[in-house]
């Protein structure tokens, strides 16, 4: 650990001695001596990273039981009051009032004090607001009376905000907007014109509205420029420095017909035995980022590349993501292997890491060797005639892969992901669910499989690593959940109030093509934790896997290329004495965080888009009949995806007038409280478009017939 527990003790008994005070670190660091000063810092943040002492503003900290304080983050609601829902697990969110909410804003990071009970919530009073979530934000631009406002995208951070600009927009504009000045008891809060993005249904502006308001740089310094363009046209060296020559293995890389970067290829031999040796090649990105410098500083910053449906914004410079460090075929690349014998049964019986160089036989995609392997296409299979004992060789052992996974419990949700198709100008055509087919499956496989071996072997050298964990769902969810799977036929064996996540794939399989299955899936779903990054590994359940990480993309993810630096110190030697495996320890701890936090940011901007594209698609099928299925239930109402389209919208309950409509969430139903019509989930309807809030990206549905 960074600080000693004999130094994290002490520390906490210091601050025992004054419950409630707000300790500056100076004052901490008082009663140790001078060498402890670097050590003291450590303890402390390993004790805020615990939940057990809360940092305040200015490097304060306080004890968060002894004060009688909690923290979290608000989650505002569009009629003005809001929840904090605390960072501590286990712990009722707290209701804030709109005089509460004044002072604060959807997204801020808080400390409240719990005072009373309200409609059985716990009820806060903000005494601290230690980091703003909004700062920047992007709105339509509207007059209320002789002022300019501007309303947010997003409905809970506030219905309106004056507006600061020396000329106003024109109302109906969409304007990207900096807040100077945050909201208090008497004062209302104000923000400054940044720019004018244009018209609300555009859908450059759309992409650059969600792009500003997420703060995702889209440029890169002139010396990470610098340094990237130095590696351009760089061809291997002559001198292989120890790396393995695989280029004579026939190796290629599989993606999406609009993958922008290939990080990872793999090869098949067959072994002696009847089993299987598989190559998984990944770019070798840290051999051209070196820690620490301008490239590493941004790319770090970023944590991940986003995606949105028309554009891309890299981790990396294009010179390195499409260019140098790019599988691209015919080419010689630096790649990092991970060498699997795995025997008949999909058993990994050897694992070997290396430094290696390659060059791939060919870009295939998804759709390709789903024509090649499942289709049989003739056509398809005459393109790449020399790929096609390998292929098979893969589709075996992806079989087995699945199986052995699936015995030992890992979850496979069958729910489709959403393919956006763009015409020439950039506007949706279509929405449809993506398909999978094995070759989907062949490359997720080996690349769990590939990613478990490299967690394996840094594990067993007991090296300080990075891993992808996933806990299981808390006691809570399985209590929710559990009274709708009994309506439905399920039952959920738990042990001890927790379940296994064999247990959750036996359900998965059970309901494996019945009408309710897409429900299901959905339902298990949203009861999953979401995984993290985190220096200590508590284990994929997800996976099923005792030690899982990421490795295999680091041109698109931070930690991968964090891994791929590990590797290399590991692989080194010697062993790390005790002060820089402490100062490893600290600083993974935080990369970790911060790559966490980062990868949310990237998903919450990726959906939106996906939300407002389909908002778009809609906007001229407003009064058009659709069939669906009900996919979700909530206290307002309920949500309805399409057959024709992989699109989802609201039923609100003020729109059903036959009767008055309440929602049990303990049964999962909606039901009318005099003629008894109910409404639950998987139950197929007819629904009318009323209406599309295209910068909500949202979608209004009314039932069509009774």
């Amino acid at each position: 650990m960074g600080g000693s527990t004999d130094l994290k003790h002490r520390v906490l008994s210091l601050m025992r001695a004054k419950p409630g005070h707000r300790f500056s670190l100076r004052e901490i660091r008082k009663g140790f001596g001078k060498a402890s000063r670097d050590a003291v810092a450590d303890a402390l943040n390993e004790l805020v990273h615990e939940r057990t002492v809360i940092r305040l503003h200015k490097n304060h900290y306080t004890l968060a039981k002894a004060a009688s304080l909690v923290s979290g983050v608000v989650q505002g609601h569009p009629d003005g009051f809001g929840f904090v829902v605390p960072d501590q697990k286990g712990l009722e969110d707290i209701y804030l009032s709109r005089r509460e909410m004044r002072r604060v804003m959807h997204g801020d990071r808080v400390l409240v004090r719990p005072e009373k009970k309200r409609h059985g919530d716990s009820q806060g009073h903000v005494v601290e607001v230690l980091e703003r979530g909004q700062r920047r934000l992007v709105g339509v631009v509207q007059t209320d009376g002789d002022r300019t406002v501007v309303v947010p995208m997003d409905p809970r951070v506030a219905p309106a905000i004056p507006l600061k600009a020396p000329g106003p927009p024109q109302p109906g504009q969409v304007a990207a907007v900096e807040m100077t000045r945050y909201g208090g008891g008497y004062t209302p809060a104000e923000a400054r014109l940044e720019q004018v993005l244009g018209a609300p249904d555009d859908p450059e502006v759309q992409a650059r509205a969600v792009i500003f308001r997420y703060g995702w740089p889209e440029d890169f310094s002139d010396e990470a420029l610098r340094e990237a363009g130095s590696h351009a046209g760089a061809g291997v060296p002559a001198s292989l420095g120890g790396r393995r020559d695989l280029r004579g293995l026939t190796t290629f890389t599989v993606d999406g017909e609009t993958a922008r970067d290939f990080d990872d290829a793999v090869g098949m031999e067959r072994t002696a035995g009847g089993g299987y040796a598989l190559y998984v090649s990944i770019a070798d990105v840290a051999h051209y980022v070196p820690r620490d410098s301008a490239l590493d500083v941004e790319a770090r910053e970023r944590g991940t590349s986003v995606y949105f449906p028309d554009r891309a914004l890299p981790m990396l410079p294009p010179a390195l993501s499409t260019g140098i460090c790019s599988l691209k075929p015919g080419v010689d690349r630096l790649t990092r292997t991970a060498l699997l014998e795995i025997d008949r049964r999909g058993a990994v019986e050897r694992v070997e890491i290396f430094r290696s160089v390659i060059r791939s036989a060919a870009r295939l995609t998804y759709t390709e060797v789903g024509r090649m392997l499942v289709d049989r296409d003739a056509a398809a299979i005459a393109k790449h005639p020399e790929l096609m004992d390998s292929l098979r060789a893969m589709e075996e052992l992806t079989r087995l892969l699945m199986d052995r996974r699936r015995a030992r419990g890992s979850l496979d949700f069958e729910l489709p992901e959403t393919e956006i198709v763009l015409g020439d100008d950039n506007m949706p055509i279509d929405i449809r669910r993506a398909q999978r087919t094995i070759a989907h499956r062949m490359i997720e496989e080996f690349m769990i499989a590939a990613n478990e071996a490299v967690a394996g072997h840094l594990r067993k050298r007991k090296f300080p690593c990075v891993y992808r964990v996933h806990e299981g769902p808390d006691e809570d969810t399985l209590d929710a959940i559990g009274p709708f799977l009994s309506t439905l036929g399920y039952r959920l064996h738990r042990s001890e109030e927790k379940v296994s996540s064999r247990e959750l794939q036996r359900v998965l399989e059970a309901c494996r093509g019945k009408p309710e299955e897409r429900v299901l899936n959905r339902m298990l779903l949203r009861s999953m934790k979401q995984a993290f990054y985190d220096r200590e590994n508590v284990g994929h359940f997800g996976l099923a896997s005792d030690a899982y990480l990421h490795f295999t993309s680091p041109i698109r993810r931070y930690p991968d290329l964090m891994v791929h630096r590990l590797l290399d110190q590991a692989m080194a030697g010697p062993k790390l004495d005790s002060g820089t495996r402490e100062d490893l320890d600290a600083y993974l701890r935080e990369a970790a965080d911060h790559a966490s936090r980062r990868e949310r940011l990237a998903m919450e901007a990726e959906r939106e888009i996906v939300d407002l594209k389909k908002a778009q698609f809609m906007t001229d099928k407003i009064g058009q009949e659709h069939t669906g299925v009900i996919t979700d239930l909530t206290n307002f109402g309920f949500f309805v995806e399409l057959d024709r389209w992989f699109v989802e919208g609201l039923v609100s309950l003020r729109s059903l007038e036959d009767d008055y409509y309440r929602y049990y969430d303990t049964a999962h139903l909606i039901k009318g409280q005099n003629h008894g019509r109910s409404f639950r989930m998987g139950d197929p309807v007819t629904v009318r478009v009323v209406r599309v809030k295209l910068f909500q990206g949202e979608i209004d549905f009314e039932l069509a017939r009774p």
